[in-house]
């Protein structure tokens, strides 16, 4: 057999084959729970440390004092690597990363998030 027939006996092959890639956009993408996407902020449990300010590597992270024990999370979402080094390190687990993937966008003012 020669290598032009063996090519095509794989292309037949390969017609009846289910197919490797999903759907995406057309059918929603099934993500995991432990999946690293958007951060989530819960100010009432936020005490302000800023240790997940210190130890974010891409310095997406920007917490300021708004009143007597409350603060507002600034987080530029144009620089955040998903690591989940903030979510970790948050002693009072008032950080948590979501399912949320979908961060394309045009305007990059919007990729700055107060939460």
């Amino acid at each position: 057999m020669n290598a032009l027939s063996k090519i095509a006996l794989d292309l037949v092959r390969m017609l009846w084959k289910k197919s490797n890639t999903i759907k995406y956009p057309y059918v929603q993408a099934e993500v995991p729970q432990s999946f690293r996407g958007a951060l989530k902020y819960n100010a009432a449990l936020c005490t302000g440390c800023k240790l997940c300010e210190r130890v974010c590597p891409a310095d997406a992270i920007v917490i300021e004092k708004v009143a007597d024990k409350q603060f507002k999370a600034t987080v530029h979402m144009d620089k955040c690597i998903f690591c989940g080094q903030c979510v970790d390190s948050c002693r009072r687990k008032s950080l948590e990363n979501t399912v949320d993937f979908e961060l394309a966008t045009s305007d990059k003012a919007s990729l700055k998030v107060d939460i």
